[in-house]
């Protein structure tokens, strides 16, 4: 069984034959929440409904199907020690082939998420920059890079939007309301530039900014100067990534920072959907 994932698009454009597996109704502790699915082909599969047994029996009633060898349409199993999970909870699964109607059903999803989807804006394509954009990769949200070296975008993985801009701080306005802003470039003066723009914003999900206490507070006394509320500098998470781990590796810095970004969007989701309730 191979369990390489690739895109939605790649796998669907591979496979032919194809079920969709849906969870669709949880009652109590389970693995996933209502609407995840995967897709389960001959030989491999797309997605997960959580892993262990409960995976297992989907992917062999799914293949069941496939083969046109029986399979059920729906599951209604009880997570406990019967199939030897604890969650405690219970899930419905549907189990659906995917036919062309299946299909574009999906791909609207999917765009649909696509467009739900956070945006993260990392300003700088350095070492901490590119470590982070990789980082981000990995998580449901678009990242976007900026960079006014041409030179340190040419070295950033794939599936990351580039920005070339000779004026970074320009950009900031224009950044989606809950989005996050991440400000690792090679210049101290362009990150508080970075900074006071995104900070004399208030509908941003998170701005941080790499550097230390004696930073922090050269950025507070430049907002001083410039005349800014001293309390937006509350707002700025410096250093990015916290003092939980003392290590200064790129890396590192990127997997912590990764870290809060993922519990600021959840918070700024919940202060606005609060408002408007």
């Amino acid at each position: 069984m191979n369990f390489l994932q690739d895109s939605l698009e790649g796998f669907l454009a591979r496979e032919h034959r194809v079920v969709i597996v849906e969870v669709t109704a949880v009652r109590g502790s389970a693995p996933r929440d209502e609407g995840t699915f995967m897709l389960v082909a001959p030989t491999e599969i797309h997605g997960t409904v959580g892993g262990g047994q409960l995976e297992y029996m989907a992917i062999e009633n799914a293949r069941k199907m496939l083969a046109d060898a029986g399979g059920e349409t729906r599951f209604d199993i009880p997570l406990g020690p019967e199939i030897g999970q604890c969650c405690g909870g219970r899930v419905e699964l549907t189990f659906t082939f995917a036919d062309e109607e299946a299909r574009k059903a999906l791909d609207g999803r999917l765009a649909e998420e696509e467009r739900q989807k956070p945006q993260v804006w990392v300003f700088g394509a350095g070492h901490v920059g590119r470590a982070l954009a990789e980082a981000l990769t990995l998580l449901p949200v678009k990242v976007f890079v900026v960079e006014a070296r041409e030179s340190e975008l040419d070295q950033l993985v794939s599936g990351v939007h580039q920005r070339l801009d000779a004026m970074p701080e320009s950009l900031v306005a224009g950044i989606p309301a809950g989005s996050a802003v991440v400000i690792v470039t090679h210049d101290h003066a362009l990150d508080f530039l970075i900074a006071r723009e995104a900070l004399a914003r208030t509908d941003l999900a998170y701005v941080g900014m790499v550097g230390s206490k004696s930073k922090r507070a050269s950025f507070a006394h430049y907002l001083e100067e410039e005349g800014v509320n001293r309390a937006a500098a509350d707002r700025l998470v410096l250093p990015i990534g916290g003092a939980a781990v003392d290590d200064k590796r790129p890396e590192v810095i990127a997997a912590m920072t990764a870290a809060e970004l993922l519990p600021a969007f959840a918070a700024w989701r919940k202060s606005n959907s609060s408002k408007s309730a």
